[in-house]
């Protein structure tokens, strides 16, 4: 029997943020846009807010169209090494990705919106 695999951008963006919350020094992730921040404030947060999932190279080469990026948007807890708690979630974020999704991301973002107490 043969078939095909699709993951979805929004799986795969659960699958990071999920991850990126297990990570010592991360308080949460957040809103990337007003639609995001609303849905928060209604209480409809998600495990794939503070994610954003892009595709490198999708002009059509074969091969190519499979190449994601991913950007996190995080609030990282106060007192924690920025730059350290930042390598943490690219390595583990990486590492999951491709043990779990069998997929290579190209690049891995994380960006440090906030700073608060645990």
């Amino acid at each position: 029997m043969s078939g095909s695999i699709h993951i979805t951008e929004g799986a795969l963006a659960s699958l990071i943020g999920l991850t990126a919350h297990e990570i010592p020094g991360v308080v949460g992730m957040a809103p990337v846009n007003l639609r995001e921040g609303i849905q928060r404030v209604l209480g409809r947060a998600q495990s794939r807010d503070g994610v954003v999932i892009g595709r490198e190279g999708a002009g059509g080469k074969e091969g190519a169209a499979g190449r994601y990026t991913a950007d996190l948007y995080v609030v990282m807890a106060y007192g924690v090494s920025i730059p350290t708690v930042a390598n943490n979630i690219v390595e583990r974020v990486e590492h999951v990705v491709r043990s779990q999704a069998g997929i290579e991301l190209a690049a891995t973002r994380v960006h440090a919106v906030g700073v608060s107490h645990a």
